[in-house]
């Protein structure tokens, strides 16, 4: 791997707006879901409910830290809109994940990203700083 770590990016389309509006079932899915990938679960979630000013804007988000980074969701019922995102310095199975969402929440359409992140990140600190002190010193001289 020459990165540090995937981000699937998931916006989904048309779904089914009583599983978006269900706490449970979004509080679960975070509680469970990082065993399934293989993570270690640092806390357990949090989902609050959002209102926004306009009535149509309400809905709730979600959050689990997990050792490896985290996953988040944010729904929108009345829209029939969500966006989550999966972010881990370990490598998953990107393509079971957006299954398992769509499938939870019986989505019509996805748009899906997935980003290696930290093409840079410095594996090796000694070679890091090596290479940041030669380049410091061309800018010099």
């Amino acid at each position: 791997m020459d990165y540090f770590g995937q981000h699937l990016i998931v916006d989904g389309y048309g779904g089914n707006s009583k599983k978006m509006e269900n706490m449970e079932l979004i509080y679960n899915f975070l509680d469970t879901y990082p065993e399934k990938m293989e993570m270690t679960k640092i806390m357990p979630p949090y989902v609050f409910k959002y209102i926004g000013k306009k009535p149509e804007d309400w809905g709730l988000s979600g959050v689990v830290l997990i050792a490896e980074s985290h996953i988040s969701i944010h729904t929108f019922p009345l829209k029939q809109y969500l966006s989550l995102d999966i972010f881990s310095c370990k490598t998953f199975d990107s393509d079971n994940a957006v299954r398992v969402i769509e499938d939870m929440f019986c989505l019509t359409k996805t748009e899906i990203k997935l980003l290696n992140r930290g093409l840079e990140f410095p594996r090796d600190i000694r070679l890091a700083t090596d290479i940041v002190y030669e380049e410091r010193l061309n800018m010099v001289g």
